[in-house]
């Protein structure tokens, strides 16, 4: 059996930081029994799978938190993990850095992509987040072709984001119930397209949502495009100053947008984007693939690993009090001070598993009611001037007893308030900081502010992704830009950052015990859906295929009946609808909508409790969410 078991914590905070195993001499019974999976296993054997059956006595050994596999450890016999040599022990304090299915260790992009090839989306999804590849025989998934169709792998980006996020939940499940068997993993393509469109579905007593605003769009320039994001209203007001245009309200934008049309068809695009920057808004060049391979950023980005994990400190683990619940987060607290969209659908995620998740806005930007009603689903809503002394002891009272904080801005943004990963650590150790941002850590963009679109539009992929199928083979005045069939960056990369937080939550309990920061971009996985993942069939896009030819080769495919993975419910907000979560793990008639599939649409939701009632079992992921959202701020800021 597949036994979990607490580990020992560094023998002194003097030399923790640079442990990776542990100092109090535990063993694990790794002796893995994968059990039976059906559908389309992981672990079968076929292009882009790099297991099959059973693994070996080497993979079993490989347990998470322990490296009995790696350089300097000794061969350890079936049950048993050998301790590592002093020489692994002394690594530096990043001790999970890792890109696509290579670590950072691996050294170039080129390299990291060659060693991609071949790999599942979902194994290099796992390689990345550190997971032992042995688990992913558990894993099964319902392919539906034709969705999400794209020029570029996009079902391929979901489905493993979403896969390697069920495994990891799994994964902790047992560690925080000691569980002898790891439950099986099923994902259903279907649950996954109906999850990433989840902004576009939400309704509210049947009211659509509101999701880009007029002056958030294309543009054509004097020798080309540009893609701004005016959403919000400062950014909206910035845009307007930037041009020099008079701001007559937002009321007014329609009528506006021909304005700035005319205005932004006499400048080149590159002064644009350069210009609005500076003013604080948010405006990009639309770049071909070519353009944006050039570019210092994309270096920057290209060097960095998927997701990274590093280990800051060797503080001890915060307790996790109670019964772990189904899901097995019962009892996490997490503080959320993330905006749309990647950030709230990992804090999402998060609160369907179990989580208290406190989401907290400033009093004078609160999240619009449309995203709030799609992501808050589960979670608390407050609003806290973290600018004021009274702003901060509050703040400092959440953080005491706190065991992740997750961000979503630019690096520095937030640290004026306190909230640096380090200053955070410091004040409450052993936390887990969880930092979203859309260009990275590093290159010249860094601090520069982005979404989903803008990304998009600087990476190549409104270029691929255009009206006439063109490829982005060049950029001209005439090849009009397109855009990906959802918000795949955002969804994709919230995901993968649930999967990270709750991989290192459980390093700090099978390996090393420590703070860690987690850390994703937009860009690096756009990155990913450009370079790495795999473009065979069933991935949804071939080699060489255009926009057009995709949506032809989705033509031939029966459209989705999203029903099963749509509910409606009761709540604060009125009468919702909203899509089922497609995270989930366990027996099928209890793990979440993607294993469930129809059985998950067996009548509305009543009152505002949202999901069914499951036992109380942490081997098994609840289908739905146990709260439905209420008004934006409507929450006290305290814990439950």
């Amino acid at each position: 059996m597949d036994r979990f078991s607490a580990a020992g914590k560094p023998a002194s905070a003097r030399d923790g930081a640079a442990r990776d195993s542990t100092s109090g001499g535990g063993t694990f019974e790794t002796g893995f029994a994968p059990g039976e999976s059906s559908g389309d296993a992981y672990g079968s054997p076929g292009p882009g799978h790099e297991h099959s059956g059973p693994p070996s006595t080497a993979d079993r050994a490989n347990r998470p938190g322990t490296a009995a596999t790696r350089s300097g450890s000794t061969e350890a016999g079936p049950g048993t993990t050998e301790p590592r040599s002093r020489a692994d022990e002394a690594r530096s304090d990043t001790v999970q850095a890792r890109s696509g299915p290579a670590r950072a260790q691996t050294g170039t992009a080129q390299a990291q992509t060659e060693t991609a090839q071949g790999r599942s989306g979902t194994a290099q999804a796992w390689a990345a987040l550190g997971g032992d590849p042995a688990l992913l025989a558990r894993v099964s998934r319902e392919r539906r072709p034709g969705l999400l169709p794209s020029a570029l792998p996009v079902l391929e980006l979901a489905s493993s984001a979403v896969t390697a996020c069920s495994l990891a939940a799994a994964e902790f499940s047992c560690v925080r119930a000691r569980s002898a068997l790891l439950p099986p993993v099923r994902v259903d393509d279907g649950a996954v397209a109906t999850a990433f469109h989840s902004d576009r579905l939400v309704r509210i007593d049947g009211r659509a949502p509101v999701t880009f605003a007029p002056l958030s769009r294309f543009w054509r320039t004097a020798d080309g495009w540009v893609r701004t994001h005016a959403n919000y209203p400062h950014h909206r007001a910035r845009l307007l100053s930037a041009l020099g245009m008079p701001d007559h309200g937002p009321a007014e934008d329609e009528a506006a947008a021909g304005r700035v049309a005319t205005e932004l068809a006499g400048r080149r695009a590159h002064d644009v984007e350069e210009t609005v920057y500076r003013e604080g808004g948010l405006a990009v060049v639309v770049r071909t693939p070519q353009e944006w391979a050039a570019h210092p950023q994309r270096q920057a980005v290209a060097a960095a690993p998927l997701v990274t994990v590093s280990r800051l400190d060797a503080a001890p683990t915060p307790a996790l009090d109670g019964p772990p619940g189904p899901g097995g987060l019962r009892g996490l607290r997490v503080l959320d001070l993330t905006r749309v969209l990647a950030g709230p659908v990992a804090t999402r995620t998060l609160a369907l598993l179990g989580a208290d998740v406190l989401r907290i806005d400033a009093p004078e930007r609160p999240e619009f009611l449309d995203t709030h009603a799609d992501t808050g689903l589960g979670k608390r809503s407050t609003l806290l001037d973290l600018s004021s002394r009274a702003g901060q002891a509050t703040f400092e009272e959440l953080l005491a007893s706190a065991h992740v904080v997750v961000t979503g801005y630019r690096p520095g943004a937030l640290d004026r308030f306190g909230l640096a990963p380090e200053s955070l650590m410091d004040r409450r150790p052993g936390l887990v900081v969880g930092q979203l941002s859309a260009w990275g850590a590093g290159g010249p963009w860094h601090r520069r502010r982005g979404f989903d679109s803008l990304v998009q539009a600087a990476t190549g992929i409104a270029c691929l992704e255009a009206a006439d199928g063109a490829g982005g083979a060049g950029r001209s005045p005439d090849l009009v830009p397109g855009q990906l069939p959802v918000q795949a960056l955002d969804h994709g990369t919230g995901y993968l950052l649930a999967a990270g937080l709750l991989r290192a939550l459980t390093e700090q309990r099978t390996g090393t015990a420590g703070s860690r920061l987690v850390r994703l971009s937009l860009a690096r996985t756009a990155h990913w859906l450009l370079y790495d993942l795999p473009r065979g069939p069933g991935s949804g896009a071939d080699a060489g295929t255009g926009a057009d030819e995709a949506e032809e080769e989705a033509d031939e495919q029966p459209p989705l009946d999203r029903k099963p993975w749509l509910a409606e419910a009761d709540s604060p907000l009125g009468r919702l609808r909203y899509a089922l979560p497609p995270v989930g793990f366990g027996p099928p008639e209890s793990a979440g909508a993607a294993a469930a599939g129809a059985a998950a649409a067996a009548g509305p939701r009543g009152g505002g409790g949202g999901g069914t009632e499951v036992a109380p079992d942490a081997a098994r992921s609840p289908r739905d969410w146990a709260r439905m959202p209420g008004p934006v701020g409507g929450d006290p800021t305290e814990w439950t």
